[in-house]
């Protein structure tokens, strides 16, 4: 068995990794911390777990977290790149949900998050965790940066048009929803139940902190210049993210057939038939992306439509592929659960 720790357990992307991590069979939850919750029993405060995580919220401390094999950081933007170079420095593997070890450029990174970057030299080093585009890359890594849920979907519904070379890859456009959860755990106007219900906005359309990690992947698939708009939008739902993505053609082919080759090993990948229209409730609770694609008219348009659960694919159910990576095991192992329907 595998001992793992979780810095951060409380909030959505923690929860969520406790709960598909109480479910792995070759893993055994050593350490889970939390600045807050520190002293009162998991069960306590996630009764879902009742049975399963028969464990107490530690205080933070590497002490205790050097004695697991790897180790998530479920924290705030900031908090991986104070913490997590000495537990890499005594040789073990990190995984970091949050956004610290994304941009291989540091001072891009520090225009964004507003904030100075602690260990530039980890984020050099830090494998991109998409496995479907990364996967040997992150067999062998150290610290992984998870990605961005938003970047999960619309770079997954991209991936075979610009590597393939099919679509102009400096007129893309993204335009993305993504359920409450998305901003995660926490007390604000903007996401209370009367603010968020019965309300659909866009948010962040003249720049948002995503947009240079899409960017900067996009630019790797195709190797030079990409560029994109992307418009995310806050929907009235718990999870999901539903990715309509729009590219320009230039080099004409079966795109559908592109699609089903490109992901024809892919298990957490799904290409869905033609005229499919997938929907957030075909994913809600598990480690998919389900993709289709649309020509219309037959114009020189493609539309992409891309859909995952942002708190698995998007967050900790990619998190636990990428464990599963690292660690030498079967990919799928403890992420086969099904979607929840209805």
């Amino acid at each position: 068995m595998f001992k793992v720790g979780i810095v951060g357990g409380t909030g959505y992307a923690g929860a969520e990794l406790l709960r598909l991590l109480a479910q792995h069979p070759a893993v055994e939850l050593r350490v889970i911390t939390s600045r807050a919750e520190a002293g009162k029993r998991v069960s306590d405060i996630f009764p879902s777990l009742r049975g399963r995580v028969d464990r107490v919220f530690e205080s933070p401390g590497a002490l205790a977290l050097k004695t697991c094999d790897l180790v998530f950081f479920a924290t705030p933007n900031g908090i991986a790149m104070q913490q997590a170079p000495e537990l890499l420095d005594a040789g073990l593997r990190v995984i970091d949900l949050a956004a610290d070890f994304r941009l291989a450029d540091t001072v891009e990174w520090e225009k964004w998050y507003g904030m100075p970057h602690a260990c530039p030299e980890w984020a050099e080093k830090a494998v991109y965790g998409l496995p479907e585009l990364n996967r040997s890359a992150i067999r062998d890594a150290r610290l992984v940066a998870n990605p961005g849920c938003y970047p999960t979907a619309v770079l997954l519904g991209f991936a075979p048009l610009v590597k393939a070379g099919a679509v102009d890859p400096l007129h893309l456009i993204a335009d993305a929803k993504s359920g409450v959860s998305g901003a995660g755990r926490k007390a604000e106007t903007a996401f209370l139940f009367s603010e968020a219900s019965d309300n659909f906005k866009a948010y962040g359309a003249s720049g948002h902190r995503h947009y240079p990690e899409i960017r900067q992947i996009l630019a790797r698939m195709c190797g030079g210049e990409a560029e994109l708009v992307f418009v995310p939008h806050l929907t009235p739902m718990i999870r999901g993210i539903h990715a309509t993505l729009y590219a320009r053609i230039r080099s004409e082919t079966d795109f559908q057939a592109l699609y089903e080759k490109h992901y024809a090993n892919e298990f957490f990948v799904d290409v869905m038939p033609a005229g499919s229209h997938p929907e957030t409730r075909f994913v809600r609770a598990a480690n998919f992306c389900r993709i289709a694609v649309h020509r219309p008219r037959g114009g020189d348009t493609l539309v992409v439509l891309s859909v995952i659960d942002n708190l698995v694919k998007g967050a900790a159910g990619q998190a636990v592929q990428n464990m599963n990576l690292m660690l030498g095991l079967d990919e799928t192992e403890g992420l086969c659960q099904l979607p929840l329907l209805p």
